[in-house]
């Protein structure tokens, strides 16, 4: 009975000791614990807005401002961690970047057209 209260007690240990370790491996490369987590999550979801920025033609209205919104809190994550830790996901951070800005792009166009629209209809009631 002692030993395995033994080995408990060493396993409880050495398992302390490898959060210890990772929590100060974290803090020497300049993030707090909290950004490393969400950049973990936003890491996660970058590979669905990955496969979902390949066919960001076809959504309607609602499903690009979803897409704009989340691709906004991964850009967030991403900026509070050095780019050497995610240097393997910088196709995806590319391909879900250049879909963000067309989607912008594209919003801003339609904006112009419905503003115009609108003047023009303000300037033939008067």
């Amino acid at each position: 009975m002692a030993v395995l209260l033994f080995i408990i007690y060493m396993l409880v240990l050495v398992i302390f000791a490898l959060v210890v370790f990772a929590v100060m491996q974290i803090r020497m490369a300049g993030l707090t614990v909290k950004d490393f987590w969400t950049f973990i999550e936003a890491n996660q979801e970058l590979d669905k807005l990955d496969k979902i920025a390949k066919k960001y033609e076809k959504m309607n209205t609602q499903q690009q401002i979803v897409f704009l919104k989340e691709a906004e809190k991964i850009f967030n994550a991403f900026d509070k961690v050095p780019a050497s830790i995610w240097e393997e996901e910088t196709n995806k951070y590319q391909n879900v970047l250049e879909a963000y800005k067309d989607i912008k792009v594209m919003r801003w166009i339609e904006n112009d057209k419905s503003n115009i629209k609108k003047e023009e209809a303000t300037n033939i009631t008067k």
